[in-house]
């Protein structure tokens, strides 16, 4: 299962020549992991109020051809991994064309662990968020 997290590239996010600059691709990845979430019925925001926060380990981006100013994209995430400490996205940033065509851009990999958000240590995704982790987990998609 993944989620399809739909942008269009905005002026601010490209260099005068309209090329989107490629500090965007995490942000564009953040979205889908945050619409992946929100398919299993929590957000973001409720997955911390419940205590646990997902920061960033690892960030992997393979860069294939350039976004432009207002290219329509389509960013596809799903979880590639997970533990009790941690969890895996994968992401493919692909152009839509007019006629419904697809052109992957860019794909890549996040890595994120589990921590209290109080205490910012590590904490058990399994003993505190047991119906999203099962859903999750029961939905990986590996490579």
């Amino acid at each position: 299962m993944h989620s399809r997290s739909y942008i269009t590239v905005r002026y601010a996010e490209t260099d005068r020549m309209g090329v989107a600059h490629h500090s965007n691709y995490p942000v564009w990845f953040e979205v889908g992991r945050t619409d992946f979430i929100k398919m299993f019925g929590m957000t973001y925001s409720q997955m911390e109020a419940a205590g646990v926060m997902i920061p960033l380990v690892n960030l992997n981006c393979h860069f294939a051809l350039p976004a432009h100013y207002e290219d329509r994209l389509i960013v596809r995430t799903w979880c590639i991994h997970m533990t009790a400490a941690r969890i895996e996205f994968a992401y493919s940033v692909k152009k839509r064309a007019d006629d419904g065509t697809e052109t992957e851009l860019c794909y890549g990999t996040t890595e994120h662990g589990f921590v209290d958000t109080k205490t910012f240590r590590p904490c058990n995704a399994k003993k505190r968020l047991p119906e999203l982790y099962d859903m999750i987990n029961g939905n990986i998609k590996e490579l």
